[in-house]
C-alpha cells in the first residue's frame, strides 16, 4: 500500500487536501496530509525553511511509513524536495505539483527574481509573515466561487523566514524519482530549472488544464495523477466511477461541516 504524504503550499494546511484525500483513500492507500509549522492550526509555532523540512521527515519517521510518495505543492516543493533525499529508502517517489524546486543554497525568493522585492516588502510590512492573497490574485486559475471562498477562508499568513532561508541539498535533485505536475492556466511552461531537471530519465512531466491550486479546482484529476505517479494500477472507467461515487458518499456523510 502506497503512503501519500501531502504538503500544500504557502498559506495552506492539511485541510486543503480534503477532496484529494477522499479519492486516494477510496483507492485503498494511506494518506497523510500535513500542516507545516507556523500555518493553519500550527500558527503559534516558529518556523524557518529547515523547520518545514524536519516537519516532513518527522512525520514519515513518526508513523513508520514506507513506500512513501511525497507530494509538494507550490512553495512546499522546496522542503519536500529536501525531505525526499533525507528519508532514504522509505521514498518511492516525489511529486511536485506546480511547485518551486529546491536548489542548494537558494531560497524561495531567490528563485523568483521578478517577485522577490514584492514578497520581501510584504513580509517586512506584516510582522515577518507573507499575507494571503486577495480574490483578485486568484483570477483565471480555474477556481469556482465556492472553491475560491474555501481557499481564501482557510488561508493563514505564511512565515517569512521559510521563504528567505536557503535550501540544503547533498546530491543532485535529478537523481530522485520524480513527477512534475504543470498546471497550464498558471503558466504554460515549466520554469527553466524544472525543464533542466526533466532531462533526467528519472523525472516525468504531467500537465493539468487548470490553475495553480488543483487540489481545489480539479481534486479528482489530481488524485488520479498521484495514483499513476505512485505506479498503482491504472483506473478503468468502472474504477473511475467507483472513486467518484466514494468521494461523493464521503462528502455527503461528512455533511455541511466538512464543506466549510
Amino acid at each position: 500500500m502506497t503512503q501519500f504524504v501531502l504538503v500544500a503550499g504557502a498559506w495552506l494546511g492539511s485541510w486543503a487536501w480534503r477532496d484529494v484525500e477522499l479519492v486516494l483513500r477510496a483507492a485503498g492507500h494511506g494518506v497523510h496530509p500535513l500542516t507545516l509549522s507556523g500555518l493553519a492550526d500550527k500558527q503559534e509555532a516558529a518556523a524557518g525553511q529547515q523547520t518545514h523540512v524536519q516537519d516532513i521527515v518527522d512525520e514519515v519517521e513518526r508513523l513508520g511509513l514506507r513506500d512513501v510518495v511525497l507530494v509538494g505543492h507550490s512553495y512546499a516543493g522546496i522542503p519536500v524536495g529536501q525531505a525526499a533525499e533525507r528519508i532514504g529508502e522509505r521514498l518511492a517517489r516525489v511529486v511536485f505539483v506546480d511547485s518551486n524546486v529546491p536548489a542548494d543554497g537558494a531560497s524561495f525568493v531567490s528563485g523568483w527574481p521578478d517577485g522577490r522585492a514584492g514578497v520581501e516588502a510584504a513580509i517586512a510590512a506584516n510582522g515577518g509573515f507573507w499575507p494571503p492573497p486577495a480574490a483578485a490574485d486568484c483570477a483565471d486559475q480555474g477556481l469556482g466561487e465556492e472553491q475560491l471562498a474555501r481557499f481564501l477562508g482557510g488561508s493563514t499568513p505564511h512565515p517569512g523566514a521559510t521563504l528567505t532561508e536557503p535550501a540544503v541539498l547533498t546530491r543532485p535533485l535529478g537523481l530522485l524519482p520524480a513527477t512534475y505536475v504543470k498546471c497550464l492556466l498558471d503558466w504554460p511552461e515549466p520554469s527553466p530549472e524544472v525543464t533542466e531537471l526533466l532531462t533526467s530519465e528519472r523525472w516525468r512531466l504531467v500537465t493539468m488544464d487548470t490553475g495553480h491550486w488543483p487540489m481545489f479546482s480539479q481534486p479528482g484529476e489530481l488524485a488520479r495523477i498521484l495514483l499513476d505517479a505512485a505506479g498503482t494500477d491504472a483506473l478503468d472507467a468502472a474504477g473511475t466511477d467507483a472513486l467518484d461515487a466514494a468521494r461523493t458518499d464521503a462528502l455527503d456523510a461528512a455533511g455541511t461541516d466538512a464543506r466549510r
